[in-house]
């Protein structure tokens, strides 16, 4: 018996189960996967960009490893992301570190889309900031287009050539533009992490430990504070008792086994995908059509940050190979709602640098390098010589943006996979048109020799959110605003399935900070959740 059982190892998982540990409850944390060596990482290797093709690509359909499970996403616009192993998918990300503006927490109110979400963006500063703290941010205090926030524990990752470049147009334009937050080491921090050296694959993974994630920051000191972390676990059932309250969870060890772990709280911590399957695969008497879920809210409202791009060609070299590859410098100049514009909400525009060498040859982020005659001058022209803007947009909730069970296909032990239902409304259409355009002028304004767009990324499926929605009122949500279940009150989701709604922005460093709000209220209510003491 434990006093919490936390169901996946990732950003979230990982934070609250420090924090738990550290109030003094005994915490067991089970993973799917396992622990990622950081000397096996493929960014050592001469093959690096073959792996991340491959045994080390985001898409778990594509990867297909021991640990993963299969996604069914023949009826959705955006493919899936994610990585199980302790880290989550934070072992194959590009930490972009961004906070939510306090607008994204009353979309209904201000912009009449969405809804409110029952906290605001002051609850969570204090969270922002401990998480930052812990993960290590490196970044620039002083942007007027957020709210203030305390200096970031490191200076800001280098900018590049393409990043001063752009900076220069944005500047020429007007428009907002500001280095990011990042969660990467421009100097060492925390316990035997380095800094980056600039290698730039930073999606394979660190072998210096520059690059943050859980398995780095928050793990370690989990472990110290007494977690007990149990890897090459499959859940595929909360158990509930005679009163309707989680009781543990049942699991598939390494050899196949069944084997259950009894605890006074369970958490669900295995993103917006895995925490809706784990939910509906937990049928009772009680809840016929999966945990939690009454009103039929578990699985829907799906939210993902459809993402348009334009690349840009330059004569000169941009070196756009050498740093992190995602997290340069950012724009929020069109986040907010305008009325001149004929969508609602808005974008960021970030700065990505160039594609490998193979990358660039086969085609990345522009078309393909043509085979044949004049290949491998055309590559000179290209390679190291582009930058690309992504332009990741606000996605509204919609009801019929879902996750379901597929009825075909199963993972290694049989248990049925999730199914992704997903398409792109009209309002999220008009938005990537828009910044597109935006991103275009910016390139022309920094004198792009050729400009290449993409209306879609279809490859982005890196944000699952919004699955098992906060709110104040049960009857449109899943869980209040401590992140308990309304229909269970000693079941916690701890990642992004609470989302209200999605922002525009990278979502870790919110997930984070509402883990260690869910934990501290889990810490203040501990006598009304009838955890064993």
């Amino acid at each position: 018996m434990t006093d919490v059982v936390i169901v996946g190892a990732g950003a979230s998982g990982g934070a609250a189960a420090w924090r738990l540990a550290r109030a003094g409850f005994k915490v067991t944390c089970l993973e799917q996967g396992g622990w990622i060596d950081p000397d096996a990482t493929p960014s050592l290797r001469p093959d690096w960009e073959i792996a991340r093709q491959t045994t080390h690509h985001p898409n778990p359909n594509v990867r297909a490893a021991p640990q993963d499970y299969p996604v069914d996403d023949t009826e959705a616009a955006i493919k899936p992301f994610l990585y199980n192993a302790v880290g989550g998918s934070t072992i194959l990300w590009g930490a972009h570190f961004p906070r939510f503006r306090p607008s994204d927490f009353r979309t209904k109110t201000l912009d009449g889309v969405g809804d409110d979400w029952p906290i605001s963006y002051e609850d969570l500063a204090p969270y922002y900031e401990e998480n930052d703290r812990m993960m290590g941010v490196s970044g620039l205090a002083g942007d007027p287009g957020n709210p203030p926030r305390d200096k970031r524990q490191m200076p800001p990752v280098p900018m590049g050539r393409a990043g001063e470049r752009m900076a220069g147009a944005f500047d020429q334009l007007g428009w907002h533009w500001w280095p990011a937050d990042v969660a990467i080491n421009t100097e060492p921090y925390g316990e035997g992490r380095g800094a980056c050296n600039n290698c730039g694959p930073c999606d394979l993974g660190c072998p210096h430990g520059a690059r943050s994630a859980t398995d780095v920051s928050y793990w370690p000191q989990a472990i110290a504070a007494g977690v007990q972390l149990i890897t090459g676990a499959r859940v595929f059932e909360v158990e509930i008792d005679a009163q309707g309250k989680a009781s543990g969870v049942v699991w598939y060890d390494r050899q196949g086994q069944v084997q259950r772990t009894r605890a006074g709280v369970v958490a669900l911590a295995s993103n917006g995908l895995g925490t809706a399957r784990l939910m509906l695969l937990s049928t009772s008497k009680r809840f016929p059509n999966g945990l939690a879920n009454d009103t039929d809210l578990v699985g829907r409202r799906l939210m993902h940050h459809p993402t348009g791009m334009v690349t840009g060609r330059f004569l000169d070299e941009m070196d756009g190979w050498a740093g992190p590859f995602a997290v340069s410098i950012l724009s929020q100049q069109f986040y907010e709602t305008d009325i001149t514009r004929d969508f609602v909400r808005g974008y960021q525009m970030q700065l990505l640098r160039s594609d490998g060498p193979v990358g660039t040859a086969v085609g990345g982020y522009l078309p393909r390098v043509p085979w044949g005659q004049g290949h491998h001058a055309r590559f000179r022209d290209v390679f190291g010589h582009t930058a690309s803007l992504t332009v990741t947009t606000e996605d509204l909730p919609r009801m019929e943006n879902r996750v379901i069970l597929s009825t075909h296909l199963t993972d290694g032990d049989g248990i049925p996979a999730p199914k992704m239902i997903y398409s792109l409304d009209d309002n999220t259409k008009k938005m990537i048109t828009h910044g597109i355009d935006r991103a275009t002028e910016a390139f022309n304004v920094a004198g792009a020799a050729d400009i290449a767009t993409q209306s879609l990324v279809a490859d982005a499926g890196f944000h699952l959110l919004g699955t098992a929605c906060m709110g104040s009122d049960q009857a449109t949500s899943v869980t209040d605003l401590n992140s308990r279940t309304h229909s269970v009150p000693n079941l916690l989701i701890l990642d992004g399935s609470v989302f209200t709604t999605a922002a525009a922005l990278n979502p870790t460093s919110t997930i984070q900070a509402l883990a260690l709000r869910a934990a501290d209220a889990l810490t203040r209510d501990r006598s009304n959740m009838q955890v064993a003491s």
